[in-house]
């Protein structure tokens, strides 16, 4: 499928075997028992290569896949709470918030106010300062409180 009349061509091992047919370079390949592939088509000559093209393929998929194997995709972890919250429930809230934290991924806080809570947002906003100061050595604020409704939601990332 090499369609260039002068090729430059270069062996299994590396080395330069110089500029030649399209024809002299395959018999090559055939005599080496490997292939012929172009790995520069816009070059001038076009450069090929001698090598087994099923390996590298083989190497090509194997790099892709660990390379994929060591990223770590942040996923964003949900909690919520109320107003009127008792001190054990948010230590234990607070908790799943730094195990998620430690691990890499972010937190997002919602805090539901129900009935007559609306009236005292201000309440809210208190444990959510409080949340903030109680994680500030793991975390940082990348969205700060911001009321939508009856909810109150805050997002935290870890340092």
């Amino acid at each position: 499928m090499i369609r260039a009349p002068k090729i430059r061509i270069i062996g299994a091992e590396g080395e330069q075997l110089g500029v030649m047919t399209p024809e002299e370079g395959l018999r090559r390949a055939r005599e080496a028992e490997l292939d012929l592939v172009e790995v520069a088509p816009s070059a001038s000559p076009p450069v090929c290569r001698i090598m087994d093209y099923s390996k590298y393929k083989y190497d090509q998929e194997k790099k892709e896949r660990e390379a994929h194997k060591r990223q770590h995709i942040v996923r964003i972890k949900g909690i919520r709470i109320k107003p009127r919250i008792e001190e054990h429930d948010y230590k234990t809230k607070l908790n799943h918030a730094r195990e998620f934290l430690t691990k890499g991924n972010k937190v997002k806080w919602v805090l539901m106010f129900r009935g007559r809570e609306m009236a005292h947002q201000e309440l809210g906003r208190q444990l959510l300062d409080r949340i903030i100061q109680d994680t500030v050595d793991i975390s940082e604020v990348e969205r700060a409180p911001r009321r939508e409704g009856r909810f109150i939601f805050m997002v935290l990332t870890p340092k």
